[in-house]
This record gives structure tokens, C-alpha cells and sequence, in this order.
């Protein structure tokens, strides 16, 4: 007696959970590599979400018994939380023993957002060192009206009518600055200096703006001012490095910069979720992180906060820090 084969063949049902699944793989290795590539440079800023959704391709394997599409999906799920759930965890900090620095940048929507709010969170919290992208004349000059140029008398400005302008207000005297011109098609400019903070070494600080990945054929420009980003120097001097990004953690771009020996505040203390730019001006988008202060590692983080920003697409990111002691780099 002759036994035929049978001919193994997938089900519908079958081919739905894999259909369900494949997203989510394809998300993970595009994240995993650092495929930064064309459209998948803005949805990869969207990769906290994804996250979430991932559960859905897995609930609905598991409900269908499909063994094998299940046991991808769970292990799908399993590395986006690898990569995404440290920015909620706080981490070891650095025992730093020097004074305590506050952080705060702000991007001003080419002069549109309310100086008010910026000085009064300034008087408030004692900042001493604010960092603004998008700087124009007329916010330079409303933000004097109110009072910031006594809180912060020490400055390096440079404010263009649109959005190249950059700006560094401080505390503590300043030395060593200038006005950084990048390459990119934007045209944004950065403004640095060495910040002076008594009983703590040096500290070189930039106000980082590179260009936005708003389309394909801005992610050249993007990646170019990405690079364009001063390195950290572990060996030598302090350095913060603060601003409107245009990028997340899941971008490589920004994961390489940090590498060079920054760590992003924000993350290091948990708080590396909390939503800076997206739907604060109307607009109907997620809120993602693209707003950052990444510090020497050698420098503690004591506390991130998000403040809204009226009139800004962006919130102001405030960072309490703790520089190591002087003679202590």
C-alpha cells in the first residue's frame, strides 16, 4: 500500500500572525544595524511606540495558538524593550564633588515662543547656563526687557532673523567663545564657550542644532551636522553639549556622538522618555525626544525636567547637574 505525502501548507491564519509579526522584526533590525536611511530617519524617532504596538502582533499569536509566530513576536518585544526601557531606569551616577550647574535649553521657534516663560523659569529654578536654538533680534531684545541679561550677565549671541540663530547666556564668565557655522543645508549656527563655574575645572558648552530630517532629501544635511558635533573628550577638558538635536536615541547619528564619552541626562536619570517636540504648536504628532543635554560622563545628573514652552513646537529641557571638583577632571 502506497502512502502519499502530504504537502505542508500554511494557513490563513497562519500567514496572518507571520504578516502581524514581520513589522515589528524589520523595525528591530533596522534599529539594531543603524539603517538611518531615507524615510526610516523619522520613523525610527517613533520607536518608543513601536514598542507598545509589538505586543499587539504578539496578543493576537498567542489568542490564534501560533506557536512559532508567537515566539518571534515575544522575542521582537523583548529586544525594543532592550533598546528603549534604559531611558526610563535611572543609572549609577558619576561621584561627582563639585558645585551644582542647571541647564536649561530651549529652541524659540524662530523667535515665535514667549521670552516670558523662559525668563521667569530661569529666575525660578536658577538656572545658570541657558542654551537657545532659533534666536532672533527681537526675542533677544524682549528677553533683556524682562530682566535676563541681570540674571545671566555673561553671554556669546548671535541672533539671525529665522531660524540659523544660536545663543549661550551664563551665570559664570565665559571664555574661549564663538559662533560655529554648520554645513548643512539649514544653515544653523551653534554658539559655544568655556563656562568658568568657581571650585570646578573648565567646562566647554555648545549650543547643538543640527538640521531637521523633515524630508528625504534633507537626510544628508542631517546626518552631516550630526557628525559636525563636537566629540566629548574623556581624557581632557569638561564638555556639555545641549540643544535641539533633531534626533533621538534611536538614531545612530546620536548614538555615536554619545560614544565619544557623553551621556544623555535625560536618560541617565529616567526621564529619557518624557516628550520634547511633536505636538506642542497644533500639530497632530506623538511626542518624541529630540531635545537633549549630554554631559561628560565624568559629570553627575541630579534631576531632568520638561517645561512647556508657549509658542514653541519644542519644551525647555532643564538639567540639574553636578560638576566634578576642581583639580578632579
Amino acid at each position: 500500500m502506497t502512502i502519499g505525502r502530504r504537502t505542508w501548507r500554511p494557513s490563513g491564519v497562519g500567514v496572518l500572525c507571520w504578516l502581524a509579526v514581520a513589522p515589528s522584526v524589520g523595525w528591530v533590525l533596522v534599529r539594531s544595524i543603524g539603517l538611518d536611511r531615507g524615510p526610516l530617519v523619522q520613523a525610527l524617532a517613533f520607536t518608543p511606540y513601536v514598542t507598545i504596538g509589538s505586543l499587539v502582533p504578539l496578543v493576537l499569536a498567542l489568542a490564534l495558538r501560533r506557536r512559532a509566530p508567537a515566539v518571534v513576536a515575544a522575542l521582537t518585544t523583548l529586544a525594543l524593550v532592550v533598546l528603549v526601557a534604559p531611558r526610563a531606569l535611572p543609572a549609577p551616577q558619576p561621584k561627582a564633588a563639585g558645585p551644582t550647574l542647571r541647564v536649561l535649553t530651549a529652541n524659540l521657534l524662530a523667535g515665535a515662543a514667549d521670552p516670558a516663560t523662559v525668563v521667569e523659569l530661569v529666575r525660578a529654578r536658577q538656572v545658570d547656563l541657558l542654551l537657545v536654538q532659533e534666536f532672533t533680534p527681537a526675542v533677544e531684545a524682549e528677553l533683556n526687557r524682562l530682566g535676563l541679561d541681570s540674571l545671566l550677565v555673561h553671554r556669546q549671541l548671535n541672533p539671525v532673523v529665522g531660524t540659523p540663530g544660536s545663543g549661550l547666556y551664563a551665570r559664570h564668565p565665559l571664555s574661549d567663545g564663538g559662533i560655529r557655522q554648520l554645513r548643512g543645508a539649514w544653515g544653523f549656527t551653534q554658539a559655544y564657550a568655556t563656562v568658568g563655574v568657581p571650585g570646578a575645572p573648565p567646562v566647554r558648552v555648545e549650543s547643538a542644532h543640527p538640521a531637521a530630517p523633515y524630508a528625504v532629501d534633507q537626510v544628508e544635511s542631517w546626518r552631516a551636522d550630526l557628525a559636525a558635533q563636537p566629540a566629548a573628550t574623556p581624557d581632557g577638558p569638561l564638555s556639555i553639549l545641549a540643544g535641539d538635536f533633531n534626533a533621538t536615541l534611536d538614531h545612530g547619528p546620536l548614538r555615536t556622538l554619545l560614544d565619544t564619552g557623553y551621556v544623555d541626562a535625560a536618560a541617565s536619570v529616567g526621564a529619557g522618555l518624557t516628550g520634547t517636540w511633536g505636538p506642542y504648536d497644533g500639530d497632530l504628532i506623538p511626542p518624541v525626544v529630540i531635545d537633549h543635554v549630554l554631559v561628560d560622563r565624568r559629570i553627575a545628573v541630579r534631576d531632568v525636567t520638561v517645561h512647556p514652552l508657549p509658542g514653541s513646537d519644542h519644551r525647555m529641557v532643564l538639567a540639574e547637574l553636578r560638576l566634578p571638583a576642581a583639580g578632579n577632571r
